[in-house]
């Protein structure tokens, strides 16, 4: 059988201090398979995002496991994992976090050149024309809409070329027409790289389209539903 791209064994996870402490991932064992689709549903408080954020090394668990990719994340110092995240993990936030000084060649091409990569320009733009933008190639976060955005903030993500795409609420702070494309580019790009895809949603439609939806509520998963055949 082949090795899972993403393991979690056992992961706890707590956030805040005194009495703002809160156990917010309890025991947590999950195993995405390479090329999988996988949707984190449940209500809101139930640990998807903080799930999410782990598996893409973002937060670190108190205790448990996290192996992606063969790597196991807690024994990389912040620089390793730093550079890890930034050659295996491509990352979709739902508040787009692009940066508003920078245009979207710029966004998507400094985290690139950061890197090391000597083609960061010319891979953002043919990402930026893969997501449909090459005609907003100089323009600024504020003089696109909030679509157009998130496309460029996919673009980001997908430009290092990750095994691994996390999507947090992709469509949150769109509109539901805006929001369809969005997810259907998503799924596109997931399906000609061959990658990895592991998005939180509150959209059963969305959940749907996921080969599994694991479904959490106070930090545990619940259960799991596979894609209907």
């Amino acid at each position: 059988m082949q090795r899972p791209v993403i393991q979690l064994e056992d992961v706890d996870l707590t956030l805040g201090s005194g009495a703002a402490r809160v156990h917010v991932l309890k025991n947590i064992s999950l195993t995405v398979a390479r090329g999988e689709a996988v949707g984190l549903v449940g209500p809101s408080g139930s640990g998807k995002s903080t799930l999410l954020m782990t598996l893409a090394g973002l937060e670190r668990p108190d205790s448990g496991k996290v192996l992606v990719d063969g790597s196991d994340l807690a024994r990389l110092d912040e620089n390793a994992l730093a550079r890890f995240r930034g050659g295996k993990i491509g990352v979709v936030f739902q508040s787009f976090q692009l940066i508003a000084t920078m245009t979207a060649l710029e966004n998507v091409a400094v985290p690139l050149e950061l890197a090391g990569r000597a083609d960061a320009f010319a891979r953002a733009s043919q990402e930026l024309e893969a997501v449909g933008l090459a005609h907003r190639l100089s323009h600024y976060p504020a003089q696109m809409s909030g679509g157009e955005q998130q496309r460029v903030a996919l673009a980001r993500a997908l430009a290092p070329d990750p095994v691994i795409l996390v999507a947090d609420e992709p469509t949150g702070n769109l509109d539901s027409e805006t929001g369809a494309s969005i997810v259907d580019l998503i799924f596109a790009q997931k399906a000609r790289r061959s990658a990895t895809l592991v998005l939180v949603t509150h959209d059963p439609s969305l959940a749907a389209r996921c080969d599994r939806a694991i479904r959490l509520r106070s930090g545990r998963i619940e259960g799991e539903e596979a894609k209907a055949s």
